[in-house]
């Protein structure tokens, strides 16, 4: 099954480049961004493109491009998954496939801020434009906006992020940010995660943009989440993030999911690289919750 896939996608970005237009353009779009159980439940993969490869205690996990897609696809088969976010790359490798057909389809758009980086924060919109995003029949865009009052290249990111905003406002198309209050720790940018931190990032963001009404929000899983969420009305997509305790993590997704702007879950690696290495039952553990 890899190695047929592989062919496949190899054999036509070689051969046959428009295929992948060709493939977005007969793709069957998702009938709601949210499933049966009236959630979202959206797979993330557009870490590799930030050279946040490391999964636990290994730091190249996702940097294996067919191993990825394999789990991507195993993922997607699952009863109860509603879509997928990622960048150009892995979204053209799965249209190839042929396995986005009912999913809806978010394009990661900034991802310049690489990992580890001194310029982190100046994270510039080097994926998806609203344009391509709407020429591709996608859902929306989805921006990672990081807010560090000590860090000049602010502004420029907030600007970046409004516009972005904008221009999906005006195609009707989602523009899904993800803000976090962040502040320089010994050389490396560290998120605040502190209900007070993720309020804040969560009143600045849900001010961008001239338009609001196609605009969600995707937010970490904090302490005192009932409170957190009331500082918004623009619904919310809960992130999974790195998990360690799947079990606690779990249990903090599935009581935040009743509150009522939480609209589902984006979770990508703690279900594409679970510890035990079933995809299928992570997956399903996580669809469950909905």
């Amino acid at each position: 099954m890899l190695s047929d896939n592989m062919s496949r996608i190899v054999d036509a970005r070689v051969n046959d480049p428009g295929a992948v237009a060709a493939a977005a353009a007969r793709r069957v779009k998702a009938a709601s961004l949210l499933g049966e159980h009236g959630k979202a439940m959206i797979i993330a993969a557009d870490h590799p493109a930030r050279g946040a490869n490391g999964v636990g205690a290994d730091p190249t996990a996702m940097a294996d491009r067919f191993q990825l897609l394999d789990r991507l696809c195993v993922a997607l088969e699952r009863p109860g998954v509603t879509g997928v976010l990622a960048t150009a790359d892995i979204l053209e490798d799965l249209l190839l496939l042929g396995v986005l057909d009912g999913k809806s389809v978010f394009g990661s758009m900034n991802r310049a801020g690489l990992a580890g980086s001194v310029f982190e924060i100046d994270d510039r919109f080097t994926g998806y434009d609203a344009e391509t995003i709407a020429a591709m029949r996608f859902d929306g865009g989805k921006m990672l906006t990081r807010i560090a009052l000590d860090d000049p290249a602010t502004p420029s990111a907030l600007e970046n992020t409004a516009r972005a905003v904008d221009e999906l406002n005006d195609r009707r198309l989602i523009a899904m940010v993800e803000p976090f209050m962040s502040v320089w720790q010994d050389g490396r940018i560290r998120n605040d995660l502190s209900p007070d931190a993720v309020v804040k990032s969560i009143t600045i963001a849900s001010g961008l943009g001239r338009r609001t009404a196609y605009t969600w929000l995707k937010l970490p899983v904090v302490d005192d989440m009932e409170r957190v969420l009331a500082s918004s009305t623009l619904p919310a997509l809960l992130l999974g993030g790195e998990v360690t305790d799947p079990d606690t993590a779990f249990a903090s997704w599935g009581k935040a999911l009743k509150l009522p702007t939480a609209q589902g879950l984006v979770v990508g690696r703690s279900l594409l690289y679970p510890a035990d290495g079933d995809v299928a039952g992570a997956v399903d553990r996580a669809v469950s919750l909905l």
